[in-house]
């Protein structure tokens, strides 16, 4: 035994004249070179005094890297991602790797389900027309049927943004779109009923689609780092855009053809169908994903913020949230705040805007859903602009705080400087025009306040989307119901949005002095 072990180190010693073996490596890429290991380190120990049998030691290493490196990326869907080997920084995929990844399927899931929450949701501002006019409803009591909807959203986000926290977004998403699907398909049977049955239909739509939001936020948080989030947030709320166009447009099509209900049956199905999909090819987060290539996940894992990856999985130990510290920082108070005027401007502009056409520029019904449609669509694509622009902005250097008020200032001034020109256009395309400019503008704040959720709390960004979702809520229901009332006194929609216009700027100033885009320790005790 010992003859053969001395025959065996004898046959590596550097004096024996034996000839050295050779390894050709390929010239690998920068971006495929695996770190160091310590492969060598080990014999380096063992014989400390022999640098010529470290030398080549380290050659053998560094050919058997080289194999090992060749033989991990065999698969030719791993090849659009880079490893990312201990120390080196991730480089940012193309636009091409980005837009054929795992989380960009995740996230057009969500924004076709958020097209199918909103479409669901402006059904009835098509709808209330036909249906003020065959049961005789005035404008106060038509609002208070739109805003039907709002007393059950008023209701769920808090709780479903709990729900999402701690079981995560894709089981609580399948849930909400299928009850919301049900409500919107049980509508026309609800209408034909009783006026209390459809008013409760209306409520549980809100119910169910007051988890919508909250689940995006959470998805968005587990699948995307934090420089590629606000494209994300755009992509998914491009959904929720283009859902109000899709209903209004559409719906006029489908009541010609299929009576004033045809469109709740066509949407109500469509979300069943979803669920399906849903279900069957999208995981919660990504290292349950068996569809993602290693090297995504690497990339995803790599970028993102060491403090959130024990969040991925599902909470267990704490039932209750920390209301009271979530509620005591400033940070909060600016999304809250930025939230409710958020939804008071989109609400008027999506519950009122068929009716401001129809009666103050006096088109027919499908030209008024035209009119209010467009301006949505703008504001999909405005919303990914957004997006992109703040990215950008944070790859270049610029603060994430300054990010977020940047964005958030153009959200709301913009449509506030609109609003007054809407209040002096003398025809529908220019009134058109100018809501146009203010809803696409408008779309800056998805960049702004929503962005910022997942950013100052990311373990509690569900509870505090519904917290700040249903302050908004309140403020949705005050413009909704109030837009009506303001306008049978006054007789007039112009003062109302000039007043609207004046709440964009004060939000915005609001904003700008007490958001923060860094996180906020909402653990530590508050002080009594």
């Amino acid at each position: 035994m010992n003859t053969t072990i001395r025959a065996s180190y004898l046959s590596l010693s550097p004096r024996r004249n034996i000839p050295q073996p050779e390894f050709h490596l390929p010239q690998l890429p920068p971006r495929y070179v695996d770190s160091p290991n310590c492969f060598f380190n080990g014999f380096r120990n063992i014989w400390p005094a022999d640098s010529a049998l470290r030398a080549r030691l380290r050659h053998v290493s560094a050919g058997l890297r080289g194999v090992q490196s060749r033989r991990v990326r065999a698969s030719s869907k791993d090849a659009q991602f880079g490893s990312f080997s201990d120390g080196r920084e991730a480089q940012a995929p193309s636009f091409g790797e980005f837009i054929t990844s795992e989380r960009v399927k995740v996230v057009a899931m969500l924004a076709l389900a958020l097209a199918l929450c909103n479409a669901d949701r402006v059904v009835m501002s098509v709808a209330i027309v036909p249906l003020s006019l065959s049961n005789g409803w005035s404008r106060s009591f038509a609002g208070i049927v739109q805003s039907s909807f709002l007393w059950g959203y008023l209701v769920s986000p808090i709780a479903g943004g709990t729900l999402v926290d701690y079981y995560g977004g894709k089981v609580v998403m399948a849930w909400g779109v299928a009850l919301w699907s049900m409500a919107t398909f049980l509508t026309p049977w609800a209408a034909e009923t009783s006026l209390w049955l459809l008013l409760a239909m209306r409520a549980l739509l809100g119910i169910a689609e007051g988890v919508a939001l909250p689940c995006m936020n959470n998805m968005v948080a587990r699948w995307f780092p934090k420089t590629e989030r606000s494209r994300a947030v755009g992509i998914a709320m491009a959904g929720f855009q283009l859902g109000s166009s899709v209903g209004l447009m559409l719906s006029p099509i489908l009541m010609s053809q299929g009576g004033v209900f045809g469109p709740f049956v066509i949407f109500g199905l469509s979300g069943f169908l979803w669920v399906l999909v849903w279900l069957s090819a999208t995981s919660s987060t990504p290292d349950r994903s068996p569809q993602i290539s290693k090297y995504e996940l690497d990339y995803i894992q790599s970028e993102k913020q060491k403090s959130f990856l024990g969040e991925n999985k599902p909470k267990t130990t704490r039932v209750i949230p920390p209301f009271r510290r979530l509620l005591s920082k400033p940070p909060t108070w600016a999304i809250v705040v930025a939230n409710a005027m958020h939804s008071w401007g989109f609400f008027v502009f999506l519950s009122w805007m068929p009716i401001y056409f129809n009666s103050v520029y006096h088109v027919d019904l499908r030209q008024a859903a035209w009119f209010s449609a467009v301006p949505w669509t703008v504001m999909a694509v405005m919303g990914y602009i957004g997006g992109l622009w703040s990215d950008i902005l944070i790859r270049n250097g610029t603060t994430v705080t300054m990010t977020r008020k940047i964005m958030q200032s153009i959200g709301f001034i913009g449509p506030g400087i609109a609003l007054v020109g809407l209040t002096t256009a003398k025809g529908p395309s220019v009134a058109s025009a100018w809501l146009t400019l203010a809803v696409g503008l408008k779309s800056f704040s998805h960049s702004g306040f929503l962005v910022n959720l997942q950013e100052i709390a990311p373990q509690y960004s569900g509870v505090l989307h519904g917290i700040s979702n249903t302050a908004g809520t309140f403020a949705a229901i005050v413009g909704t119901v109030g837009a009506g009332f303001f306008v049978e006194l006054v007789g007039s929609f112009q003062g109302f949005l000039l007043f609207t216009s004046l709440l964009y700027v004060l939000a915005a100033l609001f904003y700008i002095v007490y958001s923060t885009g860094e996180r906020v320790n909402f653990d530590e005790p508050t002080p009594i």
